[in-house]
C-alpha cells in the first residue's frame, strides 16, 4: 500500500510539472512558429525526415543528434506538437553545451531555451518535401508499424453480479502509458474494460473508419454460475487473445493510432468509458468529413484502380487460403508437443509405479546382478528426468502457440478484415451509389412527364428541388466512392507491409525448434548413463547392442533366456 502511495504522489508530481509545461509562458512562441514553418500542412504533424534536417541545421555533432533523436517519439514516421516541443528544447540544451537528457527536462520550471536554428524562412523549405509526397502511398515498414505501440490484454479476477458474472480485463498500452507523462519519468498504468466496451469501441471504428480495415470482434457468450469447466476456461483463453490480437492491429493501424478513440480506450480510467467514446465520435464524425483530402481522392487515384483492385484481391484472397493452412499445421504441431509432453510425464509416473511395487522377490527368480529389486531402485528414480522431459516438451508447445500460432492469427486476422472491407465496399458504397442513380432517373422522368403534361407549377417546383437535393447525394456518393477507393489501395499497400511477418514467423519457428530440442538432447544426454545399472556390464557402461538390421541380433544380457 506505501508502495501505491508513493507511485500515486509521483503520478501526481509529474502531472503537475506536465501542466506548468503546457501552461502559456513555458514554451516560447519560437517553438509554436518553428512547428508551424515545418508541418505538413496536410497532416498536422512533422514528418521524419524533416526532423532530421533540421537536426543537422543544429551544429551538433552526429552523436549528439542521435541522442536527442532517440529521446524523441519519432518511429511512426512523424513528430507530434509536443514531441517537437521536447526535440527544440533538448537541442537548445546542448547547444548550451549540456548533455541532452530528458532528465534536464523533469526539474525545469523556467521558459525553455531558444534553439539556434538560422531564419524562420529558412525553415519552411524544409517543410515543403512533404507536402509534395502522394498522400495515397504508404511509407511505413512493417517494423515501424510493430514500433507503434503493443498493447497487453490480462484477465483479471472474475467478478459477480447478482445473477451472472461478467470478465474483465487488464489493458496496458505501451505507447501511450510511456509517454503519458510526456518526457518525465515512464509510469506504466493500466485501464480496466469489459467485453461491452470493446465492443462499442469496435461499432465506434466502424462508423468513424467506414472504409478502413477493422479487425472483428471475437464472440460473445454469456456465462452462467460458477466457472468450472475446461471448455470454458479455454473459451475465456481463446477470447483474451484474440481481444489482444484486435486491439493491437487497431493500435498499430497508421491511421487509426492517432485517433482519439483510441486514446481513450487506451487511457481513460473513468467510470463509463462507453459514454466517453461515443461523445469523441460525435465530436470528430466520420473519416470522409475529417480528412482534409477526401474530396480529392479522385485526383491521386490511377487510372485502373478498378483493375488493380480486382487482382489484388484475388491475390490476397489466394494468400489467406495459404496462411489458413500453415496456421492449421502449426496449431497441430503445438498440440503433439503438449501430447508428447503428456505421453513423457505418464511414462514416467508409470516407470515409478513400476519401481515403487513393495512385493518382495520371490525366490524362484534369478539371483544374478541384475535382480527385480534392483532394476526396480533404477527405474524409480528415472521418473524424475521423463518429468524433465515433459516439462521441457510444455515448454516447447507454449513457444509454438505464442510465437508461431498467434503470429499467423494475427495476420489471418488482419486478412479477414481486409475480406469484410471489400464486401462493405460492394454492397455499401457502390450498392448505395447505384440506388441513388435508379432515383435519381426516376425523378428525372416524373419531371419530364409534369412538364409534359403541364402540372401545376407548384408539383413542378417541388419536384425540381428534390432533383436538385439528389444530384447534391449523388455528388457526395461519388465524391465517397473514390474516397473509398482510395482508402483500399491504402489498406491493400498495408496488407503487403504485412506479409513481411511471414519472415518473423519462421523465425520464431526455427528458434523454437533448436531451442527446444537442444534442451531436450541434454536431458537425453543426462539420461543415458543411468540406464548403465539396468544392465549386466561390469564396467558400467551402457552397451550397444545391435539392431536386427546389422545382423546376428541378440536381446541384450539384461533379458536372460
Amino acid at each position: 500500500m506505501k508502495d501505491f502511495q508513493h507511485a500515486l504522489s509521483q503520478c501526481l508530481l509529474m502531472i503537475s510539472k506536465l501542466q506548468l509545461f503546457l501552461v502559456a509562458g513555458s514554451v516560447p512562441p519560437y517553438y509554436r512558429e518553428v512547428y508551424e514553418a515545418i508541418c505538413c500542412k496536410q497532416e498536422d504533424r512533422v514528418q521524419t525526415d524533416v526532423f532530421k534536417r533540421l537536426l543537422s541545421k543544429t551544429d551538433l555533432s552526429v552523436a549528439l543528434q542521435n541522442q536527442i533523436a532517440e529521446h524523441v517519439d519519432c518511429k511512426q514516421g512523424f513528430l507530434s506538437k509536443l514531441a517537437l516541443y521536447k526535440a527544440l528544447a533538448l537541442i537548445a540544451l546542448a547547444q548550451q553545451g549540456k548533455h541532452p537528457s530528458p532528465k534536464l527536462l523533469e526539474n525545469f520550471t523556467q521558459e525553455f531555451p531558444k534553439p539556434n536554428l538560422g531564419e524562420l524562412k529558412d525553415l519552411q523549405a524544409l517543410g515543403m518535401q512533404p507536402a509534395s509526397r502522394n498522400p495515397l502511398f504508404l511509407s511505413q515498414t512493417l517494423d515501424e508499424l510493430l514500433d507503434i505501440d503493443t498493447v497487453q490484454v490480462e484477465l483479471i479476477p472474475e467478478k459477480k453480479g447478482l445473477f451472472l458474472k461478467h470478465v474483465e480485463y487488464e489493458i496496458t498500452s505501451q505507447r501511450w502509458h510511456d509517454n503519458i507523462f510526456f518526457f518525465f519519468l515512464t509510469l506504466h498504468v493500466s485501464v480496466y474494460r469489459r467485453y461491452s466496451d470493446f465492443d462499442v469501441f469496435h461499432d465506434l471504428l466502424l462508423q468513424r473508419f467506414a472504409y478502413r480495415m477493422v479487425p472483428a470482434l471475437p464472440p460473445k457468450r454469456m456465462l452462467k454460475g460458477v466457472l468450472t469447466s475446461t471448455t470454458d476456461r479455454e473459451f475465456i483463453e481463446g477470447r483474451r487473445t484474440a481481444l489482444r490480437r484486435f486491439i493491437n492491429l487497431v493500435a498499430r493501424h497508421p491511421f487509426f493510432s492517432e485517433d482519439g478513440l483510441i486514446k481513450i480506450f487506451l487511457t481513460f480510467s473513468g467510470s463509463d468509458v462507453q459514454n466517453k467514446l461515443r461523445e469523441s465520435f460525435k465530436t470528430a464524425g466520420d473519416e470522409f468529413i475529417t480528412c482534409k483530402i477526401a474530396t480529392q481522392a479522385k485526383e491521386y487515384l490511377p487510372g485502373d484502380i478498378q483493375a488493380k483492385f480486382s487482382s489484388s484481391r484475388e491475390m490476397i484472397r489466394n494468400i489467406f487460403n495459404s496462411f489458413q493452412k500453415l496456421r492449421d499445421q502449426a496449431e497441430r504441431m503445438a498440440v503433439r508437443s503438449v501430447e508428447n509432453a503428456t505421453d513423457l510425464l505418464m511414462f514416467g509416473r508409470e516407470l515409478s509405479a513400476l519401481g515403487s511395487d513393495t512385493m518382495p522377490v520371490q525366490s524362484w527368480a534369478p539371483t544374478n546382478k541384475n535382480t527385480w529389486g534392483t532394476m526396480r531402485q533404477s527405474l524409480k528414480g528415472l521418473s524424475v528426468e521423463f518429468a524433465l522431459l515433459a516439462d521441457k516438451a510444455a515448454q516447447q508447445g507454449k513457444r509454438e502457440e505464442e510465437d508461431v500460432v498467434e503470429k499467423l492469427n494475427l495476420f489471418l486476422d488482419l486478412l479477414e478484415s481486409y475480406k469484410d472491407l471489400c464486401e462493405r465496399h460492394e454492397k455499401g458504397v457502390l450498392h448505395d451509389h447505384q440506388r441513388a442513380l435508379q432515383k435519381y432517373s426516376v425523378m428525372k422522368r416524373q419531371m419530364m412527364s409534369a412538364t409534359v403534361q403541364s402540372k401545376e407549377q407548384v408539383s413542378v417546383d417541388q419536384l425540381e428541388s428534390r432533383i436538385v437535393q439528389q444530384e447534391n447525394a449523388i455528388l457526395t456518393m461519388e465524391l465517397r466512392n473514390y474516397f473509398s477507393l482510395f482508402c483500399l489501395h491504402q489498406e491493400t499497400q498495408l496488407i503487403y507491409t504485412y506479409l513481411q511477418i511471414i519472415a518473423y514467423i519462421l523465425e520464431a519457428f526455427v528458434k523454437s525448434q533448436i531451442q527446444g530440442h537442444r534442451e531436450m538432447s541434454v536431458v537425453w544426454l543426462d539420461l543415458q548413463p543411468k540406464l548403465s545399472c539396468l544392465f549386466g556390464a561390469s564396467n558400467g557402461v551402457l552397451p550397444s547392442p545391435l539392431t536386427p538390421q546389422q545382423g546376428n541380433w541378440k536381446p541384450p544380457n539384461a533379458f536372460p533366456n
